[in-house]
């Protein structure tokens, strides 16, 4: 049976059903690399260039942790996932990095996912990728279809504020949106990329720290992206950057939705596309909203110790909102 060795890190937070479903139906065998951990990101950064950000640096981790454990690593390329928007660069390249940076590296299957400008290109990913492990184009169809809805249930359960497995195994077992409350009925927008959002060893546990706090939570993964694409119209133009549009649209839809008493914007030290997005995302919520607005800079630099304290104050903060001072303005 053939092994595919898939890295757990950057989008495999938003695609790890599609992949595995689709590989699982044409009879391989996958081998998943291990949680992020303090060594994943010590081997990412020995092997990468020091400029890359955090992901980056850890998604390396997880390539080397697959070393000799599979007949094929997996390692899309993503240009873009939505029509006429981009994906950073240095995810659309860190397969060319790995390639001339790692070395005795098993054959790669570095299908290219680019849907700027139809959806109908995850078809011919899906084939060229499916090729590596039969020739059957009929099988390949079929397991690409189960894949795809098994993959669309997951976004419309995430939705709900309910996580796959996967991720509960990451941030705890109880749904997001809909966590059981302690002495406050408060609930906080998380944003950020997935590949953040979702591995607890690089956020420091931030979302087990939120639901230990008591605290309920909004990702942009329970809003709707097509709304997210229709606020993003106010804009001189359409934003050059996928995650852009999911970020300042999603953060218009918290406002006007309310039910949101606070918002944390985590990033990463370096990461050119939050550079952008992340202050104009915040500017949106001050200029427009009275909501509590917290940034979190990762890197692998970060003591937790600083972390946990910021994260504290910001909490006693709402919590003193909430229950007190609700009716009086977090700045200015």
């Amino acid at each position: 049976m053939v092994k595919v060795g898939i890295p757990r890190g950057l989008y495999y937070y938003k695609f790890s059903t599609l992949w595995e479903s689709f590989f699982t139906e044409l009879g391989a065998e996958i081998v998943i690399s291990d949680k992020t951990n303090k060594n994943t990101l010590l081997e990412g950064a020995n092997n990468c260039v020091s400029e890359a950000c955090l992901p980056i640096k850890a998604y390396y981790g997880h390539v080397i942790n697959l070393l000799g454990k599979a007949d094929f690593i997996f390692l899309p390329r993503f240009t873009s996932i939505s029509k006429k928007q981009y994906i950073c660069p240095e995810v659309a390249g860190v397969q060319d990095m790995i390639r001339n940076s790692i070395k005795l590296m098993p054959r790669i299957i570095d299908t290219e996912i680019n849907l700027r400008k139809s959806e109908k290109n995850s078809w011919l990913a899906a084939q060229y990728t499916g090729e590596f492990i039969t020739k059957d184009k009929q099988k390949i169809k079929n397991a690409y279809k189960n894949a795809l809805e098994a993959y669309r249930n997951e976004r419309q359960v995430m939705k709900s504020g309910v996580l796959t497995d996967e991720f509960k195994q990451e941030i705890g077992s109880m749904p997001l949106r809909v966590i059981q409350k302690r002495s406050t009925n408060i609930t906080v927008a998380v944003l950020g990329h997935c590949y953040t959002v979702y591995d607890s060893f690089i956020n420091m546990e931030l979302m087990r720290k939120l639901r230990d706090y008591g605290i309920g939570i909004v990702t942009l993964d329970m809003l709707d992206y097509r709304e997210s694409k229709e606020k993003c119209r106010e804009l001189d133009k359409m934003l050059f950057w996928d995650y852009g549009t999911r970020a300042y649209g999603g953060s218009i839809q918290l406002i006007e939705n309310g039910g949101i008493d606070g918002v944390i914007a985590i990033t990463s030290f370096g990461c050119g596309v939050d550079s952008f997005v992340i202050e104009l995302v915040e500017k949106k919520i001050r200029e427009e909203s009275d909501l509590p607005f917290m940034k979190l800079v990762l890197d692998e630099h970060s003591a937790e110790t600083g972390f946990c304290t910021r994260l504290e104050a910001f909490v006693d903060m709402i919590v003193r909102r909430v229950t007190h001072e609700n009716n009086v303005s977090s700045y200015r």
